[in-house]
């Protein structure tokens, strides 16, 4: 059973929400939530396995809600979805930074909202990774000119390459290809990443990959 918290300003939406992810035997609603200050003590209080959150809120908005939410050590498991009426890229890029697993928009039919749920719980990126990889180029804060890259500490040189061609948009099948090494090796590796960066998803990997200069903006 995945566990959902619903955060949204709207009485009325939370309400069509619920009976949308209650309409699935695998999900369950387990609080509400107005605003993203109720959002952060819900989600410390139930513990769900996916964060349901809208951007723009009333006292405190949905991004710093979900940064607060994922820098949270006792929320480890939790995961955060972002929901808006916005199909803006600089949200999804701040949701992204925040610490969020994936983007939808209110508009998306209810079986994508259902799967999308399913998704972020498993850790599955809602990003393909080429576009993933282009919304990260277009707003990550480039190294200054001259600056080496510096690959996070504590990582094998293999990581490092695996690292780097995660944040080049590579799917894991072309990094197999690229690395001459197995599927299941290139998803040891990356497990691997995701434990010693502390990072919740895929999303997150690029970031670091953009972050530490590894892999720099094109133009």
């Amino acid at each position: 059973m995945t566990r959902v918290l619903l955060v949204d300003d709207q009485p009325l939406l939370r309400r069509s929400l619920a009976m949308i992810i209650d309409s699935d035997p695998a999900l369950e609603v387990v609080g509400e939530a107005g605003d993203g200050t109720q959002a952060v003590v819900r989600a410390r209080a139930t513990r769900p396995d996916v964060v349901l959150m809208d951007v723009r809120m009333p006292h405190l908005d949905g991004l710093e809600a979900t940064r607060r939410i994922c820098a949270d050590p006792a929320l480890t498991g939790t995961r955060v979805l972002v929901l808006s009426m916005f199909e803006l890229d600089e949200y999804v890029w701040r949701a992204l930074h925040a610490g969020a697993s994936g983007f939808l928009l209110k508009d998306a039919r209810p079986e994508d909202l259902i799967d999308a749920i399913h998704r972020t719980a498993e850790g599955v990126s809602l990003f393909a990774p080429s576009i993933l990889t282009r919304l990260v180029t277009h707003y990550v804060g480039t190294p200054g000119p001259g600056r080496p890259a510096a690959a996070p500490r504590g990582l094998t040189a293999r990581e490092v390459e695996v690292l780097t061609l995660i944040g080049g948009g590579l799917s894991n099948d072309e990094i197999a290809t690229a690395l001459v090494i197995s599927i299941k090796t290139v998803k040891t590796h990356i497990t691997h990443l995701l434990a010693k960066l502390a990072a919740r998803d895929r999303a997150q990997l690029v970031i670091a990959a953009f972050d530490t200069g590894l892999v720099r903006p094109r133009g």
